[in-house]
């Protein structure tokens, strides 16, 4: 029986040296912004992206990868593999995993894929298709590879405020009624993403209180395996630095990378968000 194969998408945050020793597939976001159209493997030019938006109060669309896109990777694939796990961001978030399903359906009876909406993004995707991996070098069956990481996906977490309305009006979160209002009183939404969904939770009235938010979101937490923080710049900034001093309060001896946010939150939550992904792990974990 041949081993199983991970797929995932550019939105996903893997180390490119680790995604290749893993020998995971992953296949570009394909991003248009003013007409200008780019493919990005591992978020190289989020940066630039956000940076873009912030000086242009442009919106980016996500155009791939395609149903064909994914038909070429799969259709490669099949030639050393019968079996394949293809894991997502949110389908609530873009039309990635649709594609990625649509084009899984012409391999009916030739090939076994299993496309999993990941319900994450950014890091929470990337320990999913990472532990996904590891577990198939180790000869896991698709079906067991499937099963544990739906146990994990409850248990990622990702919570962020922005300054933005203006983008989450125009992506359906909040009305424009609230987005004229919560820009004129200086409200800042404190969002999580639940079931994939971007959900609006609370309100608070600066950005000094949405890291207070952050941090007490953290600190609900008895352990955790992984933690990094979200934002629009790959440097530190005087709140990152205050809030990795408050997290390592709380968790001491454990590090807290500043990763840049990609297309896919940037599209419904502008280029001024703060947050943190979060996975909380198992209590005990299985040695893969």
């Amino acid at each position: 029986m041949s081993q199983v194969r991970v797929v995932t998408d550019g939105d996903a945050h893997l180390d490119p040296d680790l995604a290749h020793e893993l020998n995971i597939t992953v296949v570009p976001l394909t991003v248009q912004i003013e007409g200008e159209v780019y493919q990005d493997e591992n978020g190289a030019r989020n940066e630039g992206l956000l940076a873009r938006m912030a000086r242009d109060r442009s919106r980016p669309a996500i155009v791939g990868p395609t149903t064909a896109d994914f038909r070429r990777v799969y259709q490669h694939l099949t030639r050393t593999t019968d079996r394949i796990l293809s894991i997502h961001t949110s389908a609530r978030l873009s039309p990635v995993f649709r594609n990625a399903r649509t084009a899984a359906d012409a391999f009916l009876g030739r090939c076994d894929i299993t496309v999993m909406d990941s319900q994450s993004t950014s890091l929470g995707l990337g320990i999913l298709a990472r532990e996904a991996a590891k577990m198939a070098r180790a000869g896991y069956s698709l079906g067991e590879v499937v099963r544990h990481i739906r146990g994990m996906i409850s248990r990622i977490y990702v919570v962020m405020f922005t300054d933005s309305l203006d983008y989450l009006e125009r992506s359906g979160r909040i009305s424009k009624s609230q987005c004229i209002l919560g820009t004129m009183l200086g409200i800042k939404p404190f969002l999580a993403i639940e079931d994939g969904e971007i959900i609006p939770m609370e309100k608070v009235r600066s950005r000094e209180k949405g890291l207070d938010k952050l941090a007490e979101f953290a600190g609900e937490f008895t352990r955790i395996e992984e933690m990094a923080i979200l934002q629009s710049t790959s440097y530190p900034t005087s709140e990152t630095l205050l809030l990795r001093e408050r997290l390592e309060s709380s968790f001491p001896g454990k590090g807290f990378p500043i990763l840049v946010y990609g297309p896919m939150l940037a599209y419904h939550v502008g280029p001024d968000g703060l947050g943190l992904v979060t996975y909380e792990g198992f209590e005990e974990r299985e040695s893969l």
